[in-house]
């Protein structure tokens, strides 16, 4: 099932596509997508709707980050072959963890703020997983039982502050994080080792990948990470770019005031965003 949260911000409801693309409200079964409903019991209870029997919302309404109030936001660095090389960077050899503020998360199509101080502002097509189930040292094999679903993440990222400014990448990596705009269940997709990922900024091509290049898996990195936290229902980890980033150019063209962004993943969905000045 494709679940979004749609409406004004901060009064966003939970609504579902159905087969003809339809936006159906799912309001009266799931109160939002959030740490107290991103499990198995929600799961479940979906498997049970009818959604052609649900109210219909306008398709004009606004899209909203499609996770509320996340747990963590986890990120994964450096986690494709080309753009580590693109970055002049050496390959890990166990996954680059790093955080994204949970304060950053927006929707998939709301404009993206440029602070002032940021001159540097990269985009990065990700494919994020979302946690259902708490668990601790999870082997790669049972994974997928701790996965709920899977969503676009933009991780917008100021290279000045994360490269420059002592080298804690949170604080590059926190301007914005476009969520959405589906939260797909896992259910949805047969092959999530095998996702096209594009990013266009003002109809220019700069981002394709395909999630069989990721150096760690999907499921690795979930048995990796469950060795030093506790995961929880609502976390998100978003894993990773492939190449194209500004920064990887010979003369970087980083984002500026004015930019349209266009990006698609195969079964997810696309977001679309304008660069904005902030206030």
């Amino acid at each position: 099932m494709k679940l979004l949260r749609v409406g004004e911000k901060g009064q966003e409801k939970v609504a579902a596509l159905d087969s003809d693309n339809l936006i159906r409200d799912l309001s009266q079964h799931v109160k939002d997508l959030d740490p107290n409903t991103l499990n198995e019991v929600t799961l479940n209870k979906l498997t049970q709707i009818d959604l052609s029997k649900l109210n219909k919302i306008n398709s004009n309404v606004r899209i909203g980050s499609c996770i509320s109030n996340p747990v963590d936001f986890l990120a994964i660095g450096l986690n494709y072959k080309a753009h580590a090389e693109g970055t002049n960077s050496k390959l890990p050899t166990e996954p680059i963890l790093f955080n994204k503020s949970s304060g950053c998360i927006q929707g998939p199509n709301d404009p993206i703020l440029k602070p002032i101080a940021a001159n540097k502002m990269d985009y990065e097509v990700e494919v994020a997983m979302v946690i259902g189930k708490e668990g601790k040292n999870i082997s790669e094999n049972n994974a997928q039982e701790y996965v709920f679903g899977y969503c676009i993440v933009n991780d917008i990222s100021e290279r000045s502050w994360q490269k420059e400014r002592g080298g804690q990448w949170i604080k590059g990596k926190s301007i914005a994080g476009p969520t959405g705009p589906y939260l797909v269940t896992k259910d949805e997709i047969v092959d999530i080792d095998n996702l096209n990922l594009s990013l266009d900024v003002n109809g220019e091509r700069r981002q394709t990948g395909n999630t069989e290049r990721m150096i760690f898996n999907f499921n690795f990195l979930i048995s990796h990470i469950s060795h030093f936290m506790t995961l929880y229902p609502g976390t998100i980890i978003t894993t990773g770019t492939p190449a194209g980033t500004a920064m990887e150019m010979d003369m970087p063209k980083f984002l500026q005031v004015g930019d349209k962004l266009n990006l698609k993943v195969d079964h997810l969905g696309e977001q679309n965003h304008i660069v904005v000045k902030e206030s």
